[in-house]
């Protein structure tokens, strides 16, 4: 069963140290109490915010801090890198003329993570 993604969903990062809040913006207008997501609900720092510390040596600075302590791995903080859209979406469902997020859409982070949707949020809408 698929849920489309609302504004308040809980992201979690296949590298993150933390959970994180998944913001959409009201432009996304649907007759929901929240903003429903679409695939381009992707924007570092807008849509997606920090997951904590990062430990995927793909970003740079957890590969220097590892190499300045000598191979131990260094987490350092979490700035996500996200430029594709979420994937796959659901094309049969259009919010803003996008396709809509759904709770099985995950999105990569350029450094390496994969982030998924651990809980869609407060609207509990079905999409086929």
């Amino acid at each position: 069963m698929a849920f489309a993604v609302c504004g308040g969903a809980m992201l979690a990062c296949s590298f993150g140290a933390a959970p994180s809040v998944f913001n959409v913006l009201p432009m996304n207008k649907t007759l929901s109490s929240m903003p429903i997501a679409n695939i381009m609900d992707n924007k570092p720092m807008v849509n997606i915010m920090p997951f904590g510390m990062c430990s995927c040596l793909g970003n740079p600075t957890v590969a220097a801090a590892t190499s300045a302590a000598f191979g131990v791995l260094t987490p350092m903080p979490c700035i996500p890198v996200t430029s594709a859209p979420w994937a796959p979406g659901v094309p049969t469902v259009l919010i803003a003329g996008q396709p809509a997020l759904d709770n099985n859409c995950k999105l990569m982070c350029n450094w390496g993570g994969i982030i998924q949707i651990t809980n869609p949020g407060t609207a509990n809408i079905m999409v086929p």
